[in-house]
């Protein structure tokens, strides 16, 4: 027996996402594709009327949902097998990165003006919000919560005025991603605060953050790249996807040691897909050249993004960056290798 879920992008239904014994698949609706302004979910998945098998759609969909620990937790908390994208989607897949959404088929999610619901949080609940998040990623589970961010690290999609941090309830978009202090990192949130300030200090296009203070706990607020505000003050969701998605590789093998995307294959997409491609290309080249000073060994494919503005991709602004280097007992060894070398102490700049 086949399960479905319904798709949505912006405000828009554009396929289902289908699993039968275990294998997912993924249709566009026609209206959709009949549609002059259709637009694809992913690089991966051009617009066509034939379905997409699972090999083929499992990179994109997969890619939306929190990895390793994380998952397992949210999954436990669900009761369902960690290794189901689908079941996990259906469960916490309704604010998700980007601008795809998922829903049970027949729902339609809010309308703009209908979705501005926070719950605010005061000192006291974010406090006891921040010790629950560990155990409780996402904080899966709660009434009118289903907030879905890729990667292994603790983070929550939040609402942010500029004073206070409230979640965001039903369809309402959130605004931030709220960053707690990486167990066992020390000063992981000053370190990333750090880097990203910067990058932007040196005019790379970089995610914009501030340093918020817990009592005496500090956290990173990362606004979303993805959201834009428009002229009525309603909040709108940009699509954006990571380059795994867009080359169609899961999580798993993200590393390039593991299969996943060199260097040269990121180079590759950007020149592909982006017109005009040069500066996009010279934007990458200056983030791999920051990501090697600064000694952040861990900048993978997936975290770096397409963002797209009327349909155009583009470089995202970049995110995730943190000195790995400083702590002895990370790795030395880059995601992805520069030129032949995976350490750093390796490379000959002659």
């Amino acid at each position: 027996m086949a399960y479905e879920l319904a798709v949505w992008l912006h405000s828009d239904l554009v396929g289902y996402l289908s699993e039968e014994k275990g294998q997912l698949g993924f249709v566009y609706l026609p209206e959709w594709l009949a549609r002059e302004d259709a637009l694809p979910l992913s690089i991966s998945l051009p617009l066509q009327g034939e379905a997409f098998s699972d090999a083929q759609c499992r990179g994109f969909f997969s890619g939306l949902l929190p990895e390793g620990g994380l998952r397992q937790l949210i999954a436990q908390r669900f009761k369902i097998s960690a290794q189901n994208d689908f079941a996990l989607l259906n469960a916490i897949g309704g604010e998700c990165a980007g601008a795809v959404s998922f829903f049970p088929v027949g729902h339609r999610p809010a309308d703009p003006e209908d979705v501005a619901r926070v719950d605010w949080l005061n000192v006291a609940r974010l406090r006891v919000l921040l010790d629950e998040l560990p155990r409780k990623p996402m904080l899966a589970g709660e009434e009118g919560l289903r907030l879905s961010l890729a990667g292994a690290q603790d983070k929550l999609p939040i609402v942010f005025d500029g004073t206070q941090i409230g979640l965001p309830k039903g369809d309402q978009p959130s605004t931030h991603i709220l960053k707690p202090a990486i167990r066992y990192v020390q000063s992981s949130v000053l370190n990333e605060a750090f880097c990203l300030r910067l990058a932007r200090a040196l005019e790379i296009p970089s995610a914009d953050t501030e340093i918020f203070w817990v009592d005496d706990q500090p956290v990173l607020l990362v606004r979303r790249y993805d959201r834009s505000r428009e002229p009525d003050g309603s909040l709108r969701r940009l699509h954006q996807e990571d380059f795994c998605q867009a080359l169609a590789v899961p999580p798993a093998l993200k590393y390039q040691s593991h299969s996943g995307p060199s260097i040269a294959d990121c180079f590759h997409l950007l020149r592909d897909q982006t017109r005009p491609s040069a500066l996009n290309v010279l934007h990458l080249l200056d983030a791999v050249i920051f990501n090697a000073l600064i000694g952040n060994h861990d900048a993978h494919a997936k975290n770096f993004s397409l963002l797209y503005q009327h349909g155009v991709p583009a470089l995202a602004p970049l995110y995730d960056l943190l000195s790995t280097a400083v702590y002895t007992d990370l790795t030395s060894k880059m995601a992805m290798k520069i030129g032949s070398k995976y350490r750093f102490e390796d490379l000959n700049w002659q």
